[in-house]
Order: C-alpha cells, then sequence, then structure tokens
C-alpha cells in the first residue's frame, strides 16, 4: 500500500486542498490560546507553580524553587523559570502562568506541521497539525498550566530531530537536536527522555545491521548521550555545586529527593494515582483522544500493513507510541496527563490515512454521532439541574446562572452541525469542538474561578490588626498566592495527626495569634459552636479562629513542628 493512493479518494481533495503554514498557526493560536488571562491560578498544581515562579522574581532565588518559607523538592524548576520569565516582562501572573504551557502548544503543531510537510507534503502537514489542535488531551493541557504541554514540546523537539535524521537525510545535527532536546526534557520533568524510543525502535528494526555502522559514525552515534548530559548540566551543574558548597542539609534532601525519589523510585514504586495496567486503554485514551481515537481504531489495519512493507515513517512512529503506552503502563502510578506526549505523533500518524479513513461509512457515521453528542451533552445537564437537588447544590455558588452558557452551547454547536451539513463529519466535529472549547474558556472561566481560588478567606484576613500573626493549616499554595500579609505555615510533609495541637501551641506563644484552618481539624481543639465559617472551598469548611475559642482538653504535642513564614512583595490583586 502506497500512500499516494490516497490522494484517488472522494474526500482528498477536500482533505489536501492547498494550505497555508499561518492559516493553521492562527487556528491554533484561536483554539488553545482562547480565555489567555481571564482566569486565576487553579488547583491542584497551577497556584504551585505560579507562587513558586512569582517568589523566584521577588527574591532573586532562581536556582532552588520555594513555595511559601519552605523548599519545594518535587519537580525541576524548568517550568517555574519559563513563568518567572514570562511574570519579569509582563509583570501579570495572571496572564504569565499560562504561556509557556500555550507557547509549547503552539511550538508543538508547528514542528508536527513542519514533520508531515517534509515527511509527506504540506497539505499533510496542514491536516496533522488541526487534528492536533483538537484532540481534547492536548488542547485541555495547553490551557492548563502543569508541566506536561513543556515537557511535551522538548520531547516533540526530541522526535522531530531523530525522525529529520532517520528519515529525511537531514545530517547529524538533528540527531544531536534530538538527543539535547531530550536532556532538556528530563530536566523538566523525567520522563522527557521518552523521545528516546524512536532511536530505540530503529536500532531495534535494524539491529542486524549494527556491524555495517563503520568506526566513524559509532562515535559520533555516541556523541549523542553527550549532547543529553550536555542539556542537562544547564540546572544540574549548578545545583548540584550549589548543594555541595553550601553543606545545607535542606538543600542536600532536595538534591537526593529530586534525583532519586522522584524519577526511579517514582516510576518503579509510586505511592500514589495507582491503577492498573489497563488504565490509560480503557480510561484515558478513548475519551481523551477523541477524535482521534475514533479515527485510531480505523487506521490500526493500514499502520500494519504500511509496517509490513516497510514503510520506516509508520515504523518509527507506531514504534514510539507503544513503547511510551507500554513504558507508562508498566508504573503504578499513572495519571491522565501522562500520555499528551504521544498525541502529536498519533496526529501526525493519522493524518496521512484521514482521505482513506473517512471514505468509509462508519467513521463518518461515528464522528457525526459524536458532533451531536457534544450538542447534547448541556441539554443533559440542564435537565439533571432541573431535577436534581445535589446538582442544584452543587453549582450554587458560581459566579452566575448556569443554563445560559449550557443553552448557548448547545444551540451553537447544533447550528454549526448545520451549517457544515454538506461537510465531511470530521470537520464537522472540530468546529463543535471549538464551540466547546470557546463556552468554557469565555463563560466557563467566569462561572468556575470564583469557587476556584481563596479570595474570600485571604480578604478575611485582611480585617485582623497589622501586628496580628496568622498560621493556615494544611495550606494550599493558593493561599499564599492570595496572601496579602505575613503568613505562618508548617511544612507540607508535617503529622497532620498532630498539627492541630501543635497549631494551638503557637498560638499561646505570643498574643495575637490566628488559625486559618478546617472546620472539622479545628474543631479537635477549639469550640466547634463558635467557629465561624468564612467559606466553603477545597471540600472543607474554612474557618478563622483565636486563643479566645480554644479548649482546655486540647493536649499539648511532645514537640513543635518546625514553623515557616513568607510574606509577598506585591499583592497578587493590584489595589
Amino acid at each position: 500500500m502506497q500512500t499516494g493512493q490516497f490522494k484517488d479518494s472522494p474526500l482528498a481533495k477536500e482533505f489536501f486542498a492547498p494550505q497555508n503554514f499561518w492559516v493553521l498557526m492562527l487556528i491554533a493560536l484561536v483554539v488553545l490560546g482562547a480565555g489567555l488571562g481571564l482566569r486565576d491560578p487553579w488547583p491542584a498544581d497551577e497556584p504551585r507553580f505560579a507562587q513558586i515562579a512569582r517568589q523566584m522574581v521577588e527574591s532573586g532565588q532562581w536556582l532552588f524553587p520555594f513555595r511559601g518559607g519552605e523548599i519545594y523538592p518535587d519537580k525541576p524548576p524548568m517550568l517555574m523559570w519559563f513563568i518567572g520569565a514570562w511574570y519579569w516582562l509582563t509583570g501579570s501572573l495572571k496572564v504569565s502562568f499560562l504561556l509557556p504551557s500555550l507557547l509549547s502548544g503552539l511550538g508543538v503543531v508547528a514542528l508536527i506541521y513542519d514533520l508531515g510537510r517534509r515527511l509527506w507534503n504540506q497539505q499533510t502537514g496542514f491536516q496533522a497539525g488541526l487534528l492536533l489542535i483538537f484532540i481534547v488531551q492536548f488542547t485541555l493541557q495547553t490551557k492548563t498550566a502543569q508541566i506536561d504541554a513543556l515537557v511535551t514540546f522538548f520531547i516533540i523537539l526530541g522526535v522531530y530531530g531523530f525522525l529529520r535524521f532517520y528519515l529525511t537525510q537531514g545530517g547529524w545535527r538533528f540527531y544531536y537536536l534530538g538527543w539535547f532536546a531530550a536532556g532538556l526534557g528530563v530536566i523538566t520533568k523525567g520522563v522527557g527522555i521518552l523521545a528516546l524510543f524512536v532511536p530505540l525502535t530503529f536500532a531495534i528494526a535494524n539491529i542486524t545491521r549494527i556491524r555495517e555502522l563503520g568506526f566513524t559514525n559509532l562515535l559520533k552515534t555516541l556523541l549523542g548521550p553527550v549532547c543529553l548530559l550536555l542539556a542537562c548540566s544547564i540546572w544540574f551543574v549548578p545545583m548540584y555545586l550549589t548543594v555541595e558548597a553550601s553543606n545545607d542539609p535542606v538543600f542536600q534532601a532536595y538534591r537526593d529527593n529530586i534525583l532519586f525519589k522522584q524519577t526511579g523510585e517514582r516510576y518503579a514504586n509510586a505511592w500514589h494515582h495507582i491503577k492498573p495496567f489497563y488504565y490509560y486503554l480503557t480510561n484515558v485514551i478513548p475519551f481523551f483522544w477523541l477524535p482521534a481515537s475514533i479515527l485510531l481504531v480505523f487506521a490500526v489495519k493500514p499502520m500494519v500493513q504500511l509496517i509490513k512493507e516497510g514503510d520506516k515513517r509508520w515504523l518509527l512512529m507506531v514504534g514510539y507510541l507503544l513503547l511510551c503506552l507500554v513504558f507508562f503502563s508498566y508504573s503504578p502510578g499513572k495519571r491522565g496527563v501522562y500520555m499528551t506526549p504521544l498525541t502529536p505523533i498519533l496526529a501526525l500518524a493519522l493524518a496521512p490515512l484521514l482521505p482513506l479513513i473517512m471514505a468509509k461509512l462508519w467513521p463518518s457515521r461515528v464522528l457525526s454521532g459524536l458532533s451531536y453528542l457534544l450538542a447534547v451533552i448541556p441539554l443533559i445537564a440542564l435537565a439533571i439541574l432541573m431535577v436534581n437537588e445535589k446538582a442544584q447544590v452543587a453549582v450554587q455558588d458560581l459566579a452566575g446562572p448556569l443554563w445560559p452558557m449550557l443553552t448557548s452551547w448547545a444551540l451553537c454547536c447544533l447550528v454549526v452541525i448545520f451549517l457544515l451539513r454538506n461537510h465531511n463529519a470530521l470537520y464537522r466535529v472540530y468546529a463543535v469542538l471549538a464551540v466547546v472549547w470557546a463556552h468554557y474558556t469565555f463563560a466557563g472561566y467566569h462561572l468556575i474561578n470564583p469557587v476556584r481560588t481563596p479570595e474570600v478567606s485571604m480578604n478575611a484576613l485582611q480585617t485582623l490588626p497589622k501586628e496580628a500573626d496568622v498560621l493556615v493549616l494544611d495550606f494550599r499554595e493558593q493561599h499564599f498566592l492570595f496572601a496579602q500579609r505575613e503568613i505562618f505555615h508548617f511544612s507540607y510533609k508535617v503529622d497532620h495527626s498532630i498539627e492541630v495541637e501543635a497549631a494551638a501551641q503557637w498560638m499561646k506563644q505570643k498574643p495575637q495569634r490566628y488559625i486559618l484552618g478546617g472546620r472539622k481539624q479545628l474543631s479537635r481543639c477549639f469550640d466547634d459552636a463558635q467557629l465561624p465559617t468564612i467559606e466553603k472551598r477545597h471540600s472543607k469548611e474554612w474557618v478563622l479562629v483565636s486563643e479566645a475559642l480554644l479548649l482546655e482538653t486540647c493536649k499539648a504535642p511532645e514537640s513543635i513542628p518546625p514553623v515557616y513564614h513568607f510574606e509577598n512583595v506585591m499583592p497578587y490583586r493590584a489595589p
């Protein structure tokens, strides 16, 4: 089977019409960038990375990330550096915290377009980029300030280098680019090394020809790992030298945790997000890879045939996808976001096959059904809200009524489906998804934002005297983000069984000390009947207590854990 045959498909002219790179990038910017600056960082991860980046800028300490007054040892600082750099340039954390993910997404789209153009033609590159833009997981991650979008960019940059080297005679510079990008991925998040699955696939497929490599080419090949180590040294060398020179046990613990516990141990012996081996196949790929997951079902057979015929393009792409899937499935700890680096290569592998797939009846039927389902979902949600009291309670704290957004969502989707009724079903899905994302970013952000921030609690602290001290129990990073005064806190690894008792003893040490924490938690040491609720956030009622409410029955712990403190230089909300 040769992909040139696909141009004879009845739908080929529509799929392979002359397209423009800048049109693709404009579509990507509109879809992926919609809503930028319209919301605050949302838990669980976004406030952490935004606050750490902010503290880097304000303190000048860029090498070691701190959240509040304590070092943050779980991730390398690469994402925080990018957020901090944009914060320093723009002065707006509300805009800068999402910029690295957005720019990473745009970069990945451009790389996939260029690969499609070079491996097939310009039109295939356009279709690959367009499909990628609308894969649900990829879109979602570019709208989220997590590490996964940035590490996906470095992984795909590495894959780009390797595919240019193996398939387009791009020269050794692209081979070294692949290794260097993998190194940048490693110091962003350990899984950045995934790009190396491309040369691994190539090596396995050509195992019998290794002796033909020659001494000179062998030396050039061995320079690849040197490039990876060179990239890693950008962060590792100054970090390691600073730790050694400091003789500080805090920095030493940071080095050991991030080099060993957060890499090999986290992969082989994960302590959270435990899922079965088949989790990605049943819970992630079918839903979060839409609409590509539907296309993939009909693409397996032609892909296998192309690999059997010796087409190295699909061999390397499918090898990368399968090895990544096995790699992540083997680890007991699994999260859906881990699949993000697979989506760009999936889009690239599917794009040349689109005319062949869409010429069949069932792919069009299933995709049409998906379009209507996306239009019906908001109507189902409206019906549930009308008859279910629990659902009504769940949305009562939103910034406004939900029905206008849901109604508009459904009507706009139906109008789009009608207007594009004579076009192929995949384009209808793209248009409907664009409508869904527009409603989520412009209306959804406005409705959800107030219930995803602790602004009410932090504003309540402003009513206290300036000389008062406030300790936050079981803190979330968003408390630090919105804090407008000095905040005290225990370590995030503190023993929660004694945290309240320790806080009570801290309160007794000095007048005008207050504690902000959860009602259920504080009721161990304070009069529950008199605890005033400030707000309900993060599955708990937050209350502010003074020493006057302390119960005599509260027992002091044997020792009080270390207390950290910090204060933002500038408030998150400008006065």
